[in-house]
Order: structure tokens, then sequence, then C-alpha cells
């Protein structure tokens, strides 16, 4: 039988997890010291189960793909942040929403969701590092730069999902519209019928990865704004003639991963399949042998034969998962140094407790609200996406 999950010096990919060793490319803020978190308390997953069987229908909780195991066993449902949202608006009788995922997905779920549904994230403190590098004022002053120098009218912003209610509502009164990873070829295609350029927002690799592998740019097409220099650290003629100004954000797990990593792990482990997701840089990309969404990259493990051998780059918990559910195939981390989402990973179960008894007590805690006429632009945004030829009816994945 294939080894299904890599342990630390057991297998030819030793892992560097959480503290084990020293990583000095790992970006700060994200570092990963200390051992692994030890398993919760056996009276929390108690708590936790009591809590939800109390407020039956009344609470549906959405588990992202990335979130630990020990909350992911009491969610009604997990998938990628605009599928659970989709799902939560499709379940109107649910009182209470409890998104184990982080800020901007339940800001997304309460713009979708019914006005008497109520979003709770169980920790606030759940940000998104990439969302987070891109703020309202900074896109702002990019489009007044870009108004400034007249092209502001010739360029058509396309945002990723992983923003926040803000910047998809800028979208939104710009004309532009919401991507996943799935559909970002498609809404590119649909804003390069509108405009001469697209400013694409946050992530620079999804939209350099789309624009040069999916519709044929070169990487002198894409050119990157930077909201921390003057004028994007751009020349008015840079941009003029740029297809793609890429915003400069990126994910902190994806852009871990490097060309090194791949040609690492085909050393250690020939004929391995390098499955990776469309947020890693472009050289990585470049180098794996399938690129998908969380979506495909699930699907494409489950499918595979037994003894398949992957290699994945995306989030730790959803490769752990995988590997654990497929013990007749190998599935391993693409990186040797690669740390949980460190955002995604402060809902953990005493959180979840916390909220859901509070909610059997009657008080809503931590509830997410996104103003009206920002949920209105943001709304715009959204619905333009789901117009696109067979996103509004595909069956397929959309993050």
């Amino acid at each position: 039988m294939a080894q299904s999950f890599v342990e630390p010096d057991k297998t030819p990919l030793a892992l560097l997890l959480l503290g084990q060793d020293a990583d000095p490319d790992s970006e700060r803020g994200v570092e990963c010291p200390g051992d692994l978190p030890p398993a919760s308390d056996p009276d929390l997953v108690a708590r936790a189960a009591a809590a939800k069987a109390a407020l039956g229908d009344r609470v549906f909780i959405l588990g992202h793909h990335y979130q630990r195991d020990e909350v992911i066993q009491f969610a009604d449902v997990t998938g990628d942040s605009f599928k659970l949202s989709q799902q939560a608006a499709a379940r109107p009788e649910a009182e209470f929403v409890v998104f184990a995922g982080v800020h901007f997905m339940a800001e997304s779920a309460d713009i979708l969701t019914a006005d008497h549904q109520q979003v709770i994230l169980p920790d606030l403190a759940a940000g998104c590092s990439m969302a987070d590098m891109a703020a309202m004022h900074q896109v702002d002053e990019a489009w007044q730069t870009l108004t400034r120098w007249d092209l502001a009218d010739s360029t058509i912003p396309i945002t990723y999902m992983n923003s926040s209610a803000d910047i998809k509502a800028f979208t939104g009164r710009n004309g532009g519209s919401i991507c996943t990873s799935s559909n970002a070829r498609r809404s590119l295609e649909w804003a390069f019928e509108r405009g001469e350029r697209v400013l694409f927002l946050p992530d620079q690799h999804l939209g350099r990865n789309t624009a040069v592998r999916d519709l044929g740019m070169s990487l002198e097409d894409c050119v990157v704004w930077d909201p921390h220099k003057p004028d994007g650290g751009l020349t008015i003629e840079q941009a003029r003639s740029a297809r793609m100004l890429l915003w400069k954000g990126h994910c902190s797990v994806h852009g871990r991963f490097t060309a090194e990593s791949v040609d690492d792990v085909r050393d250690r482990m020939p004929g391995i399949t390098v499955l990776v997701h469309p947020e890693c840089r472009h050289e990585v990309i470049n180098k794996a042998d399938l690129v998908g969404s969380t979506e495909f990259i699930i699907a494409t493990i489950d499918a595979a034969p037994a003894g398949s051998a992957f290699a994945v780059g995306t989030e730790l918990n959803l490769v752990r998962r995988l590997a654990l559910r497929h013990p007749d195939k190998t599935v391993v981390f693409l990186d040797k140094a690669v740390c949980f989402c460190s955002t995604m990973n402060r809902i953990d179960l005493p959180h979840l407790v916390w909220s859901l008894e509070n909610l059997v007590e009657g008080r809503v805690v931590n509830q997410i609200t996104v103003d009206p006429d920002t949920a209105h632009w943001a709304r715009v945004a959204l619905d333009r996406m789901l117009a696109l030829p067979g996103v509004a009816t595909s069956t397929a994945p959309v993050d």
C-alpha cells in the first residue's frame, strides 16, 4: 500500500512542521513557532455537539476546506468561500449562519443571505492577509491616479473573491466583476471585451497566471501596481501599455511555494504528480503538472486510481485531510516547510463552542454585517460574475 501522509524524517520528503526546524525564507508574520497544538479537551467536543443539537435547524455551520478537523466535524457543509455563502443563502430557515472561515468569507455570506439571517464569525481576528493587502484607501488612490492619467475609463477592475466587501463594492461601482480561481479566465475575457486593460485585485499571482497561462499573454503584458509606492511604482507609459495591472498582493500560504520546491520533490519522489493552486507563483505554475482550484485539487485526488502519488501545493489542513482520506494513495506537501493558514486556524473549537453556547442562551456574538450601500455594489459585482456564460448554472466548483 502506498504511503499516504508524510511524517517528518520518515519519508523522502521530511517536513519542517511548526518549529521542528528553521525556515530562513519564511515570510515575516506567518512563522510557525512551537509544536503542533494538542487535541482539544474532549469536553469541548461534547459541548459543541450539545449546543448544535439544541439549536437544531436554527443554525447552519459552514466549514472552509482549510479549517482544522476538530471544527470541520461540526460543519453542515464544507467547501470554498463563495460556494459556502451560496449554500447558506439556500437555507433561509437557518436563523444563524456560523462561518468557520475568515472575515471576507463571512462578509460574502452576509451579502448573499436574507436579512433575517445573522452571520457569525467565531473569532473576529480571523482575517486574510491577502485581502488585507488591498485596503480601500489604497485602491481609491490607485483609481484616482488612473483617472488623472485618463486611463480609468479604459480599465476594468476584476476582483478575486478573496477580498473585502469594500473592494468588491468598488469593483461594482466601477463596472467590474468578481472572479473565482475557477472562472478567472472567463472574467478576464469578459473584461477585455469592455476595456483595454484590467486592474486585477488583490492577488497578483492568480491574475498573472490566468493572463499568461490561459489567455496567452506575455509577462511583459503584466505590470505590478505597488500601493506602497507613488503612482503604484509605475510611469503613465508603463500603465498605458500594460494589459494587466496586477495589485501587489498574494496569499501567504500559496506564495511560499517555489520552483525549487517542485524540483526538490521530483528529485526525491520520481514520477510524482505536482498539483498546485493558481495562487502559487508563476514559476511554480510553469513547473507543475496540474493547476486548479481547491475543489479541483480535491476532485483530482478523489478520482485518481490507487497507487497514485501527488505533491500538493495548497494549505496544510486540506492536504492532511486528503492524505488521511486516501490511504491507498501518496499525498505529500509540495514544500518541506509549510505551515497552516494562521488566520484560518484562529477558528478553533473553543471559539466555536463559545459562539454556539451564546446562541443557545439567546446572545448573538461576533455578528458580521455589511452596510447596505456596500452590500448593494458588492452584489452588483457578484451578479456580473454570475451572469457570465455557464457560471450561474454550472455545477462545477467555483473557488
